[in-house]
């Protein structure tokens, strides 16, 4: 099935180093919505460059309704949009059993990290792709 090789690709890009605005479609660094949209082209999903783009597509799907390969989408600050929507500014792919797969500023590489706690708290919306 796609999901498991979407997330196979992923975590077989685990430890490659976080550089902000990364150039799309290259595996030497990533930041979150590269690391995303890379992982889903290489098995033949598109999907925008950014975070904010990614939350665009896709089914929304209700927190307690979350599967393995849902899209988790965060604010990473504390400002709202026009319609009083916080901002979007990272994006990771849920792994189960409360685990998070992505990459960001202050883990500084690809990384599997617990959802509960600080990333629950951040979580603005869930997209299923696939």
């Amino acid at each position: 099935m796609t999901i498991e090789r979407i997330i196979q690709t992923g975590l077989n890009n685990l430890g490659k180093p976080y550089l902000f605005n990364a150039t799309a479609f290259q595996t030497a660094a990533f930041d979150c919505s590269s690391f995303i949209q890379y992982i889903f082209y290489v098995n033949g999903v598109a999907l925008p460059r950014n975070s904010r783009q990614q939350f665009t597509v896709g089914e929304k799907v209700a927190f307690k309704n979350i599967q393995i390969g849902d899209l988790l989408f965060f604010t990473t600050i504390k400002r709202k949009n026009r319609k009083g929507i916080e901002k979007i500014g990272h994006v990771a792919i849920y792994l189960g059993n409360d685990k998070i797969l992505h990459t960001f500023r202050q883990g500084k590489k690809v990384k599997i990290t617990q959802l509960s706690g600080y990333w629950q708290k951040k979580l603005v919306g869930v997209k299923r792709i696939l």
